[in-house]
């Protein structure tokens, strides 16, 4: 079975994929055989594209960026307030979509209230067979718990819940773990940089790491990030000099060979409804 990257960005060309002008800078092409090509060395092979805030709820390059990796790709769509009509969104499932993200972290775009939005996103991800995806700071994550614990969709935790400087031991650390022994609730351990002092950093925190796992072994899924867009308060629209290879190298080295194959293999399989799942 083949290893999965469960959260990447694929950026086209702007004359052919806008992105919204409201924020610093414009972010080159990343496409997906540059992705490809990074995640063959370590078998990665199956990846999950993620709408990035930069796009709105234009999926275009997101639908588009499906076709090339055919039933290796998987995708988590954005859509507004009013949702997309039916026929839309069926035939976005036939291209690969598969969750729909709400996004309280980036300031682009990001809801009023995440309660009523988790709700309408939750009603038109449940007939499709959908997750619903969050990204949010721990504080807020800790604020809703109930409201993830209770849902009758699959929820899926973005970037470690983005803790911050909070530790594993405090109340909002307790609370997120406590949140991830609800049987639908998964967490992406991705994008270690994000919830570091170090902007560049590849090593996933080994107190939250293991806390997470230990609290849900087998909802635990690995991501990226790729190509690693860089903090909100960078004025600067260039990608952070993140190697892949070390992202993967250092995330490995973490766990034993027994949580690898969990995490990188069936874990994301079963989520995203890949073959052989």
């Amino acid at each position: 079975m083949s290893r999965c990257d469960s959260h990447v960005h694929i950026i086209g060309p702007t004359e052919r994929y806008p992105q919204l002008a409201n924020r610093s800078g414009v972010m080159g092409v990343a496409d997906v055989a540059a992705l490809k090509a990074h995640g063959a060395p370590h078998g990665i092979s199956r990846f999950v594209v993620v709408q990035p805030s930069f796009y709105g709820t234009d999926n275009s390059m997101l639908l588009d960026a499906l076709a090339p990796l055919g039933m290796n790709g998987r995708g988590v769509a954005v859509v507004g307030a009013n949702g997309a009509p039916e026929h839309v969104l069926a035939g976005w499932a036939e291209r690969g979509v598969c969750g729909l993200r709400i996004n309280v972290y980036s300031p682009i775009g990001a809801p009023r209230s995440l309660p009523a939005t988790f709700t309408i996103m939750a009603d038109i991800a449940r007939p499709l067979g959908w997750h619903v995806e969050v990204i949010a700071a721990l504080p807020q994550i800790a604020e809703h718990a109930d409201l993830f614990a209770a849902a009758d969709v699959p929820v899926v935790i973005d970037h470690y819940g983005v803790y911050g400087d909070a530790r594993p031991d405090s109340r909002n650390g307790r609370r997120l773990l406590e949140l991830m022994t609800a049987s639908n609730v998964w967490m992406k351990l991705s994008a270690p940089y994000r919830v570091s002092s170090n902007p560049l950093d590849t090593k996933p925190n080994r107190a939250w790491l293991t806390a997470l796992i230990e609290a849900a072994p087998e909802r635990c899924v690995w991501g990226s990030d790729w190509p690693h867009t860089p903090a909100h308060e960078s004025t600067e629209p260039a990608y952070r000099p993140i190697d892949y290879a070390a992202l993967v190298k250092d995330f490995l080295g973490a766990l034993d060979g027994e949580l690898r194959d969990a995490v990188m293999q069936h874990n994301p399989a079963r989520l995203y409804g890949f073959p052989g799942a």
